[in-house]
């Protein structure tokens, strides 16, 4: 697919939002972010493609839901440092949203629908309404 940046528009983008509540501590930090706290957790994921689907869709947004749910499911309710990768890796909302993205763009590459059509564009990753780590292609 080609690239928005630098090349030729995408001109089909959307995006939904989920929401999960997770704790988790950041070990080395100089502050109090070192020890265990919460958040409600919200992203947005982003979908983009040249081109719609039969049903004139980027993605089935009920689709995303179900992949997302496999994605970021496990964390809800628990100590994300307890989970794989964050059990070896600091669970910054940076780190996170790389995370989520990586898994999106693997599950979207073995979808016989999406595959070669549709690519995650970014993941944003709020902490609170004030505070958001974004990662994107």
């Amino acid at each position: 697919m080609k690239k928005a940046h630098g090349g030729p528009r995408v001109p089909y983008t959307i995006f939904k939002e989920f929401e999960f509540a997770a704790g988790h501590h950041i070990p080395d930090h100089p502050g109090k972010c070192r020890n265990l706290h919460g958040h409600n957790y919200r992203t947005r994921v982003f979908l983009r493609s040249e081109t719609l689907d039969e049903l004139g869709m980027v993605f089935d947004f009920a689709r995303l839901k179900v992949l997302m749910n496999e994605v970021v499911g496990p964390f809800d309710h628990r100590v994300i440092n307890d989970l794989p990768p964050f059990d070896e890796r600091n669970p910054t909302a940076e780190n996170l949203s790389e995370y989520i993205f990586t898994e999106v763009a693997q599950r979207l590459a073995k979808d016989e629908t999406a595959a070669g059509r549709v690519e995650i564009a970014k993941v944003e990753l709020w902490e609170n309404d004030s505070c958001c780590a974004i990662y994107e292609a």
